[in-house]
């Protein structure tokens, strides 16, 4: 076979195809390429949802280092293939408003607790995030400059569409709102296509599946459905809001390996609550 020219190199085009052939001089070159099978991402920008309990991983509270490098995994999958993330974690693994309410504190104090405990989680997944490679941003809706951006919805859309990854601590700034409706509401506020929230239970259940053996898995259900059946899946103030926006959930187990993907490439993963 004679050799190729760089003239005709130029002319040479590799696809995703197992083999091209290409005529040359009166001689075929054959280039064996690798198959590439890339899968499109159903979204472009997602919310998601993370409970601050999950980063206890085995433990009886506080933060595991191993469940935070197995999130900055999971989340770098799809941070790949070009997805935009806002992110929102719960703060339960170090301490819960209305639990301290509950054991006579007073309430508004408690939920300022609990939001501060959103930015330790915001700022432990950031680490993690970042020593995976990937660029981060965390914005908190109460004041914290020397750790955090002030959040300011036009300045969390821009590092959105320059690949950063985003996350929203401090809930919503103010007492008597859970991180659900912080993440609905940033969410919204983003115009985040879906969110996704990553439990420990793989979807919605007719009842709990780990109290209740013969409880059914919903794998799509719409919001007149939960709300008539009395399902958990967010807090009211939060689902109200996701529902009035026209947002959709997705509730999935996060703890399983490459869940996240499939859902962002669109497979049946978890329970989709939709108009």
């Amino acid at each position: 076979m004679k050799r190729v020219t760089t003239k005709q190199k130029k002319y040479l085009k590799f696809s995703s195809i197992n083999v091209k052939t290409f005529f040359l001089e009166k001689s075929y070159l054959t280039i064996f390429a690798p198959q590439i099978i890339q899968h499109k991402m159903k979204y472009k920008r997602i919310l998601l949802k993370l409970s601050g309990e999950a980063l206890m991983g085995d433990r009886q509270y506080g933060i595991d280092p191993q469940r935070l490098a197995e999130y900055a995994d999971e989340i770098k999958q799809i941070h790949d293939k070009g997805l935009e993330i806002a992110i929102v974690i719960g703060g339960g693994n170090i301490f819960r408003g209305v639990a301290g309410a509950s054991n006579g504190m007073d309430r508004v104090q408690g939920d300022y607790m609990g939001m501060l405990a959103t930015v330790i989680n915001g700022m432990a997944l950031q680490g993690a995030l970042e020593e995976a490679g990937m660029k981060t941003r965390l914005q908190t809706a109460l004041k914290m400059e020397a750790i955090a951006e002030p959040y300011i919805k036009r300045r969390a859309t821009r590092h959105l569409e320059k690949g950063r990854i985003v996350i929203f601590g401090a809930g919503t700034g103010n007492p008597y709102f859970t991180t659900d409706t912080a993440a609905v509401l940033r969410g919204v506020e983003v115009e985040a296509d879906v969110i996704l929230k990553g439990t420990r239970v793989d979807g919605v259940y007719t009842a709990d599946p780990e109290k209740n053996p013969d409880a059914i898995k919903f794998d799509f259900i719409s919001f007149e459905d939960v709300l008539a059946k009395g399902l958990n899946v967010m807090d009211t103030t939060a689902f109200t809001l996701s529902q009035e926006n026209k947002l959709p959930i997705i509730v999935f187990d996060m703890n399983k390996v490459g869940n996240l993907l499939k859902v962002c490439e669109g497979e049946t993963i978890g329970t989709t609550v939709t108009i």
